[in-house]
């Protein structure tokens, strides 16, 4: 049964179908090849459109976000979410070319990028414009902070021994999904052994890690799907632990 919404709202949506837990989950955390080839998505720089970058129809688009906020947090929006090292130049050329008029398109956006951060000859390396637009699309759909929710949201549903299969496509997310699933399996890191336990000492592991490293896509399947070239797999088993969302 086809339910539309946030990963952060799957147990309410479930629960209005009657639905109360399930025995898998899968989070593919990546952009729809339907919206990435449409450009009135205005979600990629291989074609010309609105700059809008949404996944629904609320809300402020990725376009509201370039011609209206500081230079200054624009070039932290862009360090934080698209790891772009450039990006105090590109929000300096961002801030300055919508002096003369609104920066509307993508290829307007794409074009600006360009000429402000180095890059490799055509066909090697990624686009220059790519950690921008990436930074963009993650802020105005709050894609961490869902992610956050629907693994707490998975954490609630999945019965003993159901297992949370999730798909990353960069960085933030992986290390995101990485960090909470270390977490709930009782793992923590950078924690002197010498100091008393913490504060989650007392909550018993809710999953357990089946993919010690992430899973990338092999030879053959990059051949028929390159865009799946940067996609990492990790899967954890639920056990019967109370979810630590009750100890909150």
């Amino acid at each position: 049964m086809p339910m539309q919404g946030c990963f952060g709202e799957m147990d309410s949506l479930l629960a209005a179908q009657g639905i109360k837990k399930v025995d898998s989950i899968v989070l593919d955390l990546g952009v729809s090849s339907l919206q990435l080839d449409d450009p009135s998505r205005g979600f990629s720089f291989r074609f010309d459109g609105p700059l809008d970058m949404r996944m629904g129809k609320d809300g402020v688009t990725a376009g509201d976000i370039v011609n209206s906020m500081t230079e200054s947090d624009l070039a932290d929006l862009i360090y934080t979410l698209g790891e772009e090292r450039y990006s105090r130049r590109v929000s300096r050329a961002i801030v300055e070319a919508r002096v003369s008029q609104p920066i509307s398109s993508t290829g307007a956006l794409a074009k600006i990028i360009r000429d402000v951060v180095p890059y490799k000859k055509f066909g090697q390396g990624i686009d220059p414009a790519t950690k921008t637009f990436q930074a963009l699309r993650i802020y105005v759909n709050d894609e961490l902070g869902e992610l956050d929710k629907g693994l707490e949201a998975a954490e609630r549903l999945l019965n003993p021994g159901g297992r949370l299969v999730i798909v990353a496509f960069h960085s933030l997310e992986d290390r995101r999904v990485k960090n909470f699933f270390n977490e709930r399996q009782g793992k923590t890191t950078g924690r002197s052994r010498y100091l008393p336990p913490g504060e989650d000492s007392h909550k018993r592991p809710s999953f357990s890690v089946i993919t010690k490293r992430p899973v990338r896509p092999s030879a053959a399947e990059l051949k028929q799907n390159p865009r799946a070239r940067s996609a990492r797999l990790r899967v954890a088993e639920r056990t019967s632990a109370a979810p630590w969302s009750e100890f909150n």
